[in-house]
Parts: C-alpha cells; structure tokens; sequence
C-alpha cells in the first residue's frame, strides 16, 4: 500500500512539473513578437502559440489549412514556403525563409526546425513567423545609399568607378572602346548664390533626370559631385556615338528647365571626353583624363566639347605650378595642422580633436586641402605628407594630454595610398612609442576609397590596428557603396556621418530617414556615430534627438591653430 502511495505521489509531483515548465513555456511564447506552429508527429497535432492571431485572420487545425499561408505569399515564395513547413521530407534539421505579401507591402520570415529521434523519425516540429517589414525596408533604404545618388537618382560615384572598371575589362577582352564623357553644368555657382541651393539642388536633378533616360546596358551614367556628372559608353558606334549623344545633350540645353518655384532656367554645359585605350587604361584614369579637358572646354568659353589627347596633357601638366610649389613644401617644411574639436552630443563634454593639414604657399595664401590633396596623391607626395601629419599630430597630442586629467582621442586622416603601404602599422606604433601616447586615444579614419582596393587585404590591417588598441573610424559614410555592402564585416569603432547629409537633414525627409536609419544600424552593431559639419543648433538638437553619439562642426568649434587650440584645453582643463 504505501509502494502505491509513494507511486501515486511521484506522478503527482511530475505531473505538477510538466504543468509548471508548459506554463512558462506558454508565457514564453505569448510574450514573444512572434507566431508560433507547433506539430507534433506522434499524435499529428497542431497547436498555435505566440501572436498568431495578430499575423493571421485564420487558424490551422490540420494541415490541409496550410493552403492559407501559400495563398498569402508571392507567387515567388510559395515553394521555398512549401519546403520550410515540410522539412521533415528533405530530413533536414533546420531551415529559414523569406516571403513577401501579395497584398501588401510587408515581409514575413518563416523559420522552421524539426526534432528526430535516434532513428532518424521526425518527432516535433516547429514553425516561427516573425514580421521583418521595418528590417526589410532599412535595408533597401541602405541598399539603394549602397549604389546610387540620394539627389538625382543616378549611380554614386564609387559604384559608377566599379561598372566602369568592368567595361574597361570587357573591352579589353572584346578589344573595344570605352568613352568617358565628364558633364559639368557651366555657371553652376550663379544659380546657387543667386537663386539658393534648393534651386540649385532641383536643377541638378533635372539635368540628372534627362541623362538617366539615355541609360542602357551599355550606357552609365553617375552624379560625380555638385553639379559633375559622368557618362560611360562602352563601344559608341551608332546612337551611341559620342557625337550622337552630344547632340541629344544639345538639343535638350536649348531649351529652358522649368522649376518647381516657377522658374525658367537657361542652361548649358561643358564636356570633356577621354576613350579607352588611347587615352587611359584604367577607370579611374579615364575620369581624370575626362577631367582634364572638360576644364579646358571651359576655359574655351563652356558650352563645348572637347577630346582627350597627350597634346592636352603636357599642356596641363607644365601649367600646374602648384603641383611643383608642393614638392618645395614637403621639404621645408611649410604645412602646419589646425585641431577641430569633437564633443560628445549628450553631455557636450569635449572627446578630442581631429588633427586637419593646412598650408600656405610661397606668396601666403591658403591652399585648399581639397586642390593639393588629390594632386598629392597623384604624384605620391601624399606619402611624406601623411607621415608628417602623424607624427606632428602625435607629438602636439602628447604635449597637450600631459596637462588633461580626461583622456582624449586625436583623430588623424589616412589616405589609401598611405595606409596600404607595407610598413604602415609598424610605423605609427613607433609614433606612438615615442612620444609615449596609449593607443586608445589614438583614432586613424579612413575613408571608403580605401575599401576599393583589396578588402581582405584591407581589412586585416584594420584587425591589426584595433589588436593595439588603435581606434579606426570609417570617414565621409554615404557618400560611397563599399561600407554598406560590407560594413557589418569592416573592424572598425565609429562612424563618421558625411557633411552632405548633415546639410540637408532638417530640409530633405528622405535624408533624415536614411541619417536616422545609418544611426540605428550603427548603434545595433555597436560602433560610435559622428556628424560632421554641424552648423546649426537646430542640426544639433537632431542629431542629439535621434541617437548621434558624437558632433563635429562650426556650431561647436571650428579647426584651431595650435595656439588657440591651446587655449580652448586650458579653459576646460
């Protein structure tokens, strides 16, 4: 009798057991944002936990109802359904999908696993619907920031290089043709200071709009920068000729642009044509070739065309004495660096300083950094420059660091060239190692050109930075394709919001809609988010609004020399 009893209150407590773990299983589920099927093989059962009521008008009792579900989805998406709901004929474990809704624009994602015993017979299976509309939608947001223009709608300057590349290989397989044809729209900046820039904004749309109709297979067209565009045409023979698409340009420039303010705007345009492979052999030489003489169509009087050759080019290059005052300035030394501050946008508390190359040439005057950059880079003087910008940087931070109690970050701008040259990490750690400055403080941003080159190599540079400590933030974002298409796999700690979208985010809806998406996305995977060129209060409450960690710009400071830069750590000091 009492071997019954003790019989008795065992299943009791096991039976109060299983009842305790169904419990918290079922809370488990009705707590979650998903839907869940369960089947249970042995006793061919359904049982629907989670919200599925609120993904469904309809229940599933058996499994002639899954007809329901297939009649939801896109026809596209039936049979990937149909193999999910029943992986057990394919004996797999697991498997996951994606379907989109007929009637609506909203993503579902199927998720499936099965249970077997040690036999191999399926015992348990369950199904999870989970709503992946809003994920769906960012990501086409930042699939189309990935590869074009968020002003006119044509191809980005970075994945217009990488289609070019491509034709450049094909013709040189096929043995063809590639010509390059940069546009410029002449007076460009009448129209901005005498009109405004949203006038100026709607009028390079316009000018977009009409070269994106003659867009084909063999025809891309991109919007460079400001009012720049340029056209690739892989073998131009036809209604392709060069010619032939120059009238059409003609033609449509005779005629007024009517704006949406009621303006009428007369316009007309300059171009310059580089083919390959008489004048270049690589996409990026044909832009700059392209280049070259779409300014000498300018100084021709503007509304011309004009043709790449090596006559051209001598004349270009022995015209360019600033490249050659450049030279005279890496040796005596005559650049100096400004400090920009950075603040952090929640307490406005100051994070550090970007270290920013300034130079005056032989008769004083300020050179640009965007005019002697790039020609740096072309002649390699780049190089020196860079590893002066470091080490000056460096010193000056160290000397500054010994009066802070706070510690700070100096951000400091890699050019591709530098950065892949071997040698380069070993070369900063013995910066560092000098003047005796901890690598966290230290912060390299590079910008997305860099990722043109070779990612693997790229990146495992950046690995090998961030395993001392250094900090790597990826500079100028949105204005290239490479750090969206692979920025979950780039090692890098911030992200630097490019000034284009920091102009327009209080004007342009669809800006803030991509500002505030990159700022979601970036703070999912755990980076920091800078806005740089933060002119305004009404920027900065934004900014501060959605989420930005860090803020850059003239509303907070402008670049400093060394002396005033001084005084402004002395005074929060």
């Amino acid at each position: 009798m009492n071997e019954l009893r003790y019989q008795v209150d065992l299943l009791t407590a096991k039976n109060q057991k299983l009842s305790v773990q169904e419990k918290m299983y079922r809370l488990v589920c009705e707590t979650s944002y998903s839907a869940f099927l369960y089947y249970s093989f042995e006793k061919s059962e359904i049982t629907l936990l989670g919200k599925w009521d609120s993904f469904f008008d309809f229940r599933i009792k058996d499994w002639k109802d899954l007809g329901r579900l297939y009649e939801m989805v896109d026809e596209p998406y039936v049979e990937p359904l149909r193999e999910i709901i029943f992986l057990e004929k394919k004996q797999e474990q697991d498997a996951v999908t994606e379907c989109m809704l007929r009637e609506r624009r909203a993503w579902l994602e199927f998720r499936a696993k099965v249970f077997y015993d040690e036999e191999g017979v399926p015992q348990d299976k369950i199904i999870c619907v989970s709503d992946i509309t809003k994920f769906k939608l960012q990501n086409e947001e930042l699939t189309y920031m990935a590869y074009y223009d968020s002003l006119t709608g044509l191809y980005n300057r970075n994945y217009f290089v990488r289609l070019l590349s491509e034709f450049v290989r094909r013709a040189q397989e096929e043995r063809e043709i590639v010509s390059v044809l940069l546009i410029d729209i002449d007076d460009f900046r009448k129209v901005n200071d005498g009109l405004g820039i949203i006038v100026g904004d709607e009028l390079v749309q316009q000018v977009g709009s009409f070269l994106k109709e003659m867009s084909s297979e063999d025809i891309i067209v991109c919007h460079l920068n400001s009012d720049i565009y340029c056209m690739a045409i892989y073998d131009p023979t036809g209604q392709k000729a060069v010619g032939k698409i120059h009238e059409r340009i003609q033609e449509r420039m005779s005629k007024p642009f009517h704006l949406s303010g009621g303006q009428e705007l007369n316009t007309t345009v300059s171009i310059g044509v580089a083919e390959y492979p008489e004048s270049a052999s690589t996409a990026l030489e044909l832009i700059g070739c392209a280049e070259i003489v779409m300014y000498k169509s300018k100084d021709m009087g503007k509304n011309t065309i004009q043709y790449f050759d090596t006559p051209i080019l001598n004349a270009f290059l022995q015209n360019v004495q600033l490249e050659n005052q450049l030279k005279d300035a890496i040796y005596s030394h005559s650049f100096e660096l400004y400090y920009q501050p950075q603040y952090y946008a929640g307490n406005k508390r100051l994070r550090g300083m970007e270290a920013l190359i300034r130079w005056r040439d032989g008769s004083g005057r300020m050179v640009s950094p965007a005019v002697f950059i790039p020609i740096a880079e072309q002649n390699g003087a780049i190089v020196p420059i860079g590893r002066w910008v470091m080490e000056e940087g460096v010193r000056q931070y160290a000397k500054w660091r010994q009066n802070q109690d706070n510690s700070m970050v100096l951000s400091i701008n890699v050019s591709a060239i530098q950065y892949m040259r071997d040698g380069f990490v070993d070369e900063l750690l013995q910066v560092l190692s000098t003047y005796q400055v901890h690598p966290q403080e230290v912060e390299l941003e590079i910008t997305e050109s860099i990722l043109i080159e070779d990612f693997e190599k790229v990146t495992a540079k950046l690995r090998s930075l961030r395993s001392y400590g250094i900090r790597v933030s990826l500079d100028d974002f949105g204005t290239g394709f490479s750090s969206l298409s692979y920025l979950k796999k780039l090692p890098i700690d911030t992200l630097k919001i490019d000034k284009s979208f920091i102009d327009t985010v209080l004007s342009d809806g669809a800006t803030r809609v991509i500002t505030e998406s990159i700022i979601s996305m970036v703070r999912t995977l755990g980076l920091e988010t800078i806005a740089e060129g933060v002119e305004q209060e009404q920027q900065y409450k934004y900014l501060h609004a959605i989420g930005c960690d860090i803020i850059q710009g003239y509303y907070f400071g402008r670049p400093l020399p060394v002396q005033e830069m001084e005084a402004l750590l002395d005074k929060l000091a």
